[in-house]
């Protein structure tokens, strides 16, 4: 059912710098900051060629990066996304097995225009996992 790690997702309370930090520290290759009102964050990606880190910085108060942000002032890693061929059959067969996918249970658009689905960290070894269709 997995494909492959599409990304690994790091909750900061400054987007520009971490931005500058990974671009002029690192030398990574970073895109523009994208605002995702529907997930209450603005994001920006970081091309490692085989996979990306994902910043993400609230977009308003009620973003769920915001809570996070409260209990790790400095950030931190906040979800790791995997691909599915299928993400209605991916959400179907994991529901089947008891897991519980967050929100109403549909996928919403993501950052890369892709249905993605979150689902509960206390099922994934205290991990919140995204699924992405690929």
């Amino acid at each position: 059912m997995l494909g492959r790690l599409n990304h690994v997702a790091i909750a900061v309370p400054d987007l520009a710098a971490a931005t500058a930090t990974y671009r002029d520290t690192l030398g990574a290759r970073v895109n523009q900051p994208q605002a995702l009102p529907e997930h209450g964050v603005t994001v920006v990606f970081i091309d490692l060629g085989n996979t990306k880190i994902e910043l993400l910085e609230p977009l308003g108060e009620a973003s769920p990066i915001a809570g996070f942000l409260e209990k790790n002032p400095s950030g931190g890693m906040h979800h790791i996304c995997y691909e599915v061929d299928d993400i209605i059959a991916a959400r179907d067969r994991l529901k089947a097995a008891g897991a519980r996918v967050l929100g109403d249970g549909n996928p919403k658009t993501g950052a890369h225009g892709k249905p993605v689905l979150f689902l509960h960290p206390k099922d994934f070894t205290g991990t919140l996992v995204e699924l992405e269709q690929a």
